[in-house]
Formats: structure tokens, C-alpha cells, sequence
């Protein structure tokens, strides 16, 4: 058995590799010796500071427009067409008669505090966390033990040497700073995903609550177009029955009753189909509840406002990769430097001669620096220096490209509400004509200057602008939730920010 005596040499390693390692920590992560305790000595101190997600320091990176042979057009500084957050989109929430109320804001966040998706990304976040351990675990102290026996083939193969070794990191240009830089790179990455698969589901869930909403009130218009067209045959089958007009009336009348009935069964089943995609995310039936969409909506999108790149959270993403990559080539190039360590090691021979004593049954102890570097592989540090160069090259032509995704959606989105805003008005000008027609077309039917074929038309025509009014006002409003989602506002719209969702603490 080893002596007792020889554990000298292992502790005297550790101590000076224990302050070594705590040196090599404060030097390289400027720590604190606040709070310090000897089980910082042996092993990096947990930290849970990933936890809580601060847009304002993820955000602390300029957003330049790349350089492309592709004109970029200026946002203009005024609106021409008279259309503003302001002065224009004044409509009014979507309407429906529900008992039973929740709020979208509420909605949002009861789906997000339950989808596995976000579950899934905070999990992938501490498992990027515990790496940053991993890596930092190199500025302290191994220990390793061991047994060798003599050759096999000879008449020393009885001999067991037992071998007790402590390595410490002394210096080493770097390279494990490097490797901590990467790990904490990839955690930003890992947060900017947090951010993504929150807005993500909440923007699923925002567009399901609206498109409810406007499912409910087309089901309501299709009803209102069998009570319509109901009527209109009731109309024409007295007419018809009492001989005053052609028996081809009630006949008409009911294939546009049998039209309606249809439309009313498509907008049913898109109805059913929305709910379920709802109940899903929420997980309950929401087919008795009524959502309230707050009249602020469109103002809080902040449409025509400067769009904040570097509050997008899949533009802190591209930018993360950026940082990885110039870090692992950092890393690379220091790889070629030496690492210098403290090295100390006892040796125990029994049944034989310990090689390092030349003594039967003898000990070795043995503290001594260890030098180690590899100067030539072949030519892989450079093949990954060209690696990691791509691959930079690849990061920044992401957040480029994420750029301009960014830039083409928000355009598009302001020209199509812009568009939409003035179709609304157009049809609201069509329906109340319709309205009037409608009336007068039916004072004429009575009067037999009117047939029942025009009457049917007019009813069907009222009926189709109040239809497409609400597809319109519903497309502005799903094309907000899109342009909320696309600009990183999300979390601040639906109110999300300075709450705990799922462990994880999303600040603004």
C-alpha cells in the first residue's frame, strides 16, 4: 500500500494548482472573490445567471445593411397615401357574442407557459450552460489513478505498479479562454432561440384567436344569408302559389338557400378546424369562449416606426454564430502554442521493481513542470482556420440574408395593410348600396317590375361585401400579428417581457 507520508507531494500539487486554477480563473473571467468557499478551489461554481434573459444586453450589436447589388429603398418619412397607425386604423375589434371571455394577451401566455417547443429550447439552453462549465473545468486541477503490470511474456508479469498523478494548468496563451468564449457564444445563441420559439407560439396563438374571431362572424353572416335567402323563397312560393309570378321563382330561390347552406358548413368546419388548432396550444375546448382583441393592437405594432435589428431574436442568433466562429478560430490559432503545467505523481511498485525508483516495492514521488505542445499535424490547423473563416463568412451572409427577410416581410406587410385599409373603405361604401338595392329590388319584385332572379342577386351581393369586409379587416390583422413577430415585438406587445415563462426570466 502506498505510505501515508507520500500524500505529501499529491497535496502540495493540489494547493498550488488549486491557487493556480483560481488565478487562471480571475485573470481569465474577471471573477469576484466574493463569497468565495474552498469548493471553487476544486471545480467551476454553478451559475444560473443564464436563466434570465436580458434583450438589452443581447441587443449590443450594430445592424448594418449588407452590401448587395440589390437596391434598398429608404423607409419614406411621411406616409403620401394619408394611411398612419394613427388616423387610419381605427376598426374596430372583431365581433362575437361568447359568455365565457379571455383576453389574447392571456392567451398568449397560457400557451407559451405550457408548449413543450419552448420547454425544449430552455432545456437545449442549460444543456449550452453546463458546457460552459465543461470548458471552463480546464482552468482547475485533475486527478487521475492507475495500475500497470509487468510484461506478460516474462517472469516480471506478477509486477502491479499503482500510480497517483495531479495536473494542474499553468499557462496556456489562451486556449482554454477561448474554448469558455465559444461555449459562451453559443449560449447567447441558445437564448436568442428561447426568444424565437416564444415568439413563435405566440404569434401561432395570436393568429388562431383571430382567425376564430373571423370565422365566427363569417358563420354569422352565412347564417344571416339562409335567414335571407329563407325568406326570399317563402316570398316567392306565396307569389308562385297564389299565380301572381312563374312557379321557376321558388325554384331559383331555393338553389341560392341551398348555396347559402353550404357556404355556412365550409365556414363551419374552418371554424372547427381554427378551435382545435387553438385547444392544442391552450389545451381546452375553446369553442364557448369569447376573445377580446384589444383596440390597441395595431397602434402597439408600431408599423411605420424604425425597425430595431438588433432586437429581432433571430438576427441576435445569426449574430451568436458570427461570435462562435471567430472564436473557434481564435481558438485555432492558439492551439499551436505550448500549455504549461504542475504536474505531481506518486508511484508504488508491488511484487516487482518500480521503474522510476529502480527499487523493489519502492515509491516515487515526484513534483516537476510539464511542458507540451504540438508544433506540426499534418496541416490541420490550418485547414481549420480555413474552416472556421468559412464559416464566419457563412454567419454573416446569415445575418444578411436574415436582414433582408426582415426588410422584404415588413414591406410587404405595410403595402398589403395600406392596400387592405383602402378596400375596407370600399366596401363599406359597396355594402351600404347593396343594403339600399337590396330593399328597393324587393319593393319591386312586389310590384312585378323585379324578377325573383334579381332579388336573389342583390340579397347574394349584400351578403358577399359584408364577407369580403371581414376577410379584409381579418387580413390586416393577421398580417400585424406576422409584422409584431417579424420585428421581435412580440414579447412586448402581447406583454410577455419581466415574466417567468417556463424557469426562465424573459427581461426587456
Amino acid at each position: 500500500m502506498l505510505k501515508v507520508r507520500y500524500f505529501k507531494y499529491i497535496n502540495l500539487t493540489l494547493a498550488l494548482s488549486s491557487c493556480f486554477s483560481v488565478m487562471n480563473c480571475t485573470y481569465a473571467e474577471d471573477s469576484s472573490w466574493k463569497n468565495f468557499s474552498a469548493k471553487d478551489l476544486i471545480r467551476p461554481r454553478p451559475d444560473d445567471s443564464y436563466k434570465t434573459i436580458n434583450l438589452a444586453n443581447l441587443s449590443k450589436f450594430n445592424v448594418t445593411a449588407p452590401n448587395t447589388p440589390l437596391p434598398i429603398v429608404g423607409q419614406p418619412e411621411t406616409v403620401t397615401s394619408g394611411f398612419s397607425a394613427t388616423n387610419r386604423m381605427d376598426i374596430s375589434p372583431l365581433r362575437n357574442g361568447e359568455d365565457q371571455s379571455l383576453d389574447l394577451n392571456q392567451a398568449v401566455l397560457l400557451a407559451i407557459q405550457r408548449n413543450p417547443t419552448i420547454r425544449q429550447s430552455i432545456a437545449e439552453l442549460s444543456q449550452q450552460s453546463a458546457s460552459i462549465d465543461v470548458a471552463r473545468a480546464s482552468y482547475y486541477p485533475s486527478i487521475s489513478a492507475g495500475m500497470e503490470t509487468g510484461d506478460l511474456t516474462s517472469a516480471n508479469k506478477g509486477e502491479q505498479v499503482y500510480t497517483i498523478k495531479a495536473t494542474q494548468m499553468l499557462y496556456d496563451f489562451g486556449q482554454v479562454k477561448a474554448s469558455v468564449d465559444i461555449e459562451k457564444a453559443k449560449l447567447v445563441a441558445e437564448q436568442a432561440n428561447v426568444l424565437v420559439a416564444v415568439d413563435e407560439i405566440a404569434t401561432d396563438t395570436s393568429r388562431d384567436v383571430l382567425a376564430i374571431r373571423y370565422y365566427r362572424n363569417l358563420v354569422n353572416i352565412a347564417q344571416q344569408q339562409i335567414k335571407g335567402m329563407q325568406r326570399l323563397y317563402n316570398i316567392a312560393l306565396l307569389r308562385a302559389n297564389a299565380g301572381i309570378s312563374s312557379r321557376a321563382d321558388p325554384v331559383q330561390a331555393q338553389s341560392y338557400v341551398a348555396y347559402a347552406q353550404s357556404y355556412l358548413i365550409t365556414q363551419q368546419s374552418s371554424l372547427r378546424q381554427t378551435e382545435q388548432k387553438l385547444r392544442t396550444l391552450l389545451g381546452f375546448d375553446v369553442s364557448q369562449m369569447k376573445f377580446t382583441v384589444s383596440s390597441d393592437l395595431v397602434t402597439q405594432s408600431g408599423l411605420y416606426r424604425p425597425i430595431q435589428f438588433n432586437n429581432i431574436p433571430q438576427m441576435i442568433a445569426a449574430k451568436a454564430e458570427i461570435d462562435v466562429s471567430s472564436a473557434q478560430k481564435e481558438q485555432t490559432r492558439k492551439s499551436i502554442y505550448p500549455k504549461i503545467s504542475l504536474v505531481g505523481s506518486v508511484s508504488h511498485a508491488i511484487n516487482g521493481i518500480n521503474p522510476d525508483s529502480g527499487k523493489r516495492n519502492g515509491t516515487d514521488p515526484a513534483v516537476y513542470l510539464s511542458v507540451s505542445s504540438t508544433f506540426y499535424q499534418g496541416g490541420q490547423v490550418q485547414a481549420q482556420l480555413n474552416a472556421a473563416n468559412y464559416a464566419e463568412q457563412a454567419a454573416q451572409a446569415k445575418l444578411d440574408s436574415t436582414y433582408l427577410d426582415v426588410l422584404n416581410t415588413t414591406r410587404t406587410a405595410q403595402e398589403l395593410i395600406e392596400n387592405t385599409q383602402r378596400q375596407i373603405d370600399i366596401l363599406i361604401q359597396r355594402e351600404k348600396i347593396t343594403h339600399q338595392t337590396r330593399e328597393l329590388y324587393e319593393d319591386q319584385y312586389k310590384l312585378g317590375t323585379r324578377s325573383i332572379l334579381d332579388l336573389l342577386s342583390a340579397e347574394q351581393s349584400y351578403q358577399s361585401a359584408r364577407i369580403e369586409k371581414e376577410q379584409a379587416i381579418y387580413t390586416i390583422y393577421d398580417t400585424i400579428a406576422q409584422y409584431i413577430s417579424t420585428t421581435g415585438k412580440s414579447r412586448d406587445v402581447y406583454q410577455i417581457n419581466n415574466k417567468n415563462i417556463q424557469g426562465v426570466e424573459l427581461q426587456q
